[in-house]
């Protein structure tokens, strides 16, 4: 019988998919035979549904998969579903021996089957398939994926674990600051065993797995790189500047890891973002090339210009979507998961043990 492990989270963009492949890999490594499924998709292209969803791709190719997008992604998770859900467009019952249907397929022949949740581990409510529901339909254990930086943030993993119930295995915390690392282990670590919650990993903030380098940043925004500079470099937020030069530069200095985002034509802002050793790159919208001053200062201090068509608010608005949806995952990223994971979480109970050749 194939053992199922359902990844779900507290929250979108909380490294699920790395850390869903990277524990297939890890039981790979130990002699079993897995496959994977993603019963929802939501990372799509469009309203309608046409989807752009990448893990059942990855996961193919890294696994050794003989299977088929639909059969990996049943139910792609689009507004138009939902919309249509709602109306009664929708039978739950049918779309349930769907996943089901597909599930049993790919677990043929498998020991272990690694089924990702999508977003939130509510999404999926109007079809009466949360991840909970999903758990009870396909009998899996659960691992659930948080972030952690302050204590309120625990509310939203004992909602989860109430809703899991005995189904969950326990908790994975990623992406852990340094600040908050030691109360975590400390405190929150013991508070949550309390209350009966175990924690089977505590895996430290990285920065190659927390950005997207301007490199990729360029390329997913079509931007046009108007100086050499420092495309390597990571950016993991993103800052407006939509205010007199002075403000910006002590708000700008106040940051580390950002890329600015402002008209080509505010020469002023331009210049108070060069003043700042935390801002990686600027981004010009409006398709207007900055002064020369502004490009030569941009080349002395080595932070690309990346110069594109589009207004302000549709930039911030893509560029923040592609911090959200993770597109610098790929094998080096599940790879370097890996290593996390077995450096940092208990893997033994989230994989089961090492197959003698690997002890």
């Amino acid at each position: 019988m194939t053992d199922t492990l359902l990844v779900s989270s507290t929250q979108d963009s909380t490294g699920k998919t790395a850390i869903t492949l990277a524990l297939a890999l890890l039981a790979k490594e130990r002699g079993n035979d897995v496959s994977y499924m993603k019963p929802k998709g939501t990372r799509l292209q469009s309203n309608v549904g046409k989807t752009l969803d990448e893990d059942p791709m990855l996961a193919r190719e890294l696994l050794g998969l003989d299977a088929e997008m639909h059969q990996m992604e049943p139910i792609v998770y689009s507004p138009t579903f939902v919309e249509g859900a709602v109306r009664g467009q929708e039978d739950p019952e049918e779309l349930a021996e769907v996943v089901r249907e597909q599930f049993d397929g790919l677990a043929d022949g498998a020991d272990r089957m690694f089924v990702e949740g999508a977003g939130e581990y509510t999404t999926g409510g109007v079809i009466d398939l949360t991840d909970p529901e999903v758990a009870d339909l396909l009998d899996a254990s659960v691992v659930l994926v948080a972030d952690y930086t302050k204590p309120s943030d625990l509310d939203d993993v004992l909602a989860a674990a109430d809703d899991f119930g005995d189904r969950l295995a326990g908790v994975v915390f990623n992406r852990v600051g340094d600040s908050a690392y030691d109360q975590l282990e400390t405190e929150v670590v013991p508070f949550l065993e309390g209350r009966g919650v175990d924690v089977l990993g505590v895996l430290p903030r990285v920065q190659e797995l927390a950005g997207v380098t301007v490199a990729d940043l360029a390329d997913e925004l079509g931007a046009e790189l108007a100086t050499d500079g420092d495309t390597d470099a990571f950016v993991e937020r993103f800052l407006v500047g939509a205010m007199g030069g002075d403000a910006a530069l002590r708000y700008f200095r106040r940051t580390k890891d950002a890329a600015v985002i402002t008209g080509g034509d505010r020469a002023e802002i331009h210049t108070a973002a060069l003043e700042a050793p935390g801002v990686k790159c600027l981004i010009l919208t409006g398709g207007h090339r900055p002064p020369s001053a502004v490009l030569g200062k941009a080349e002395e201090r080595g932070v690309p210009v990346l110069v594109v068509n589009q207004d302000t608010l549709s930039v911030v608005d893509r560029a923040e979507d592609v911090i959200r949806s993770g597109r610098t995952r790929d094998e080096a990223t599940v790879e370097r998961m890996r290593d996390l994971l077995h450096d940092h979480a208990d893997v033994d109970a989230l994989v089961g043990g090492a197959t003698e050749s690997d002890e």
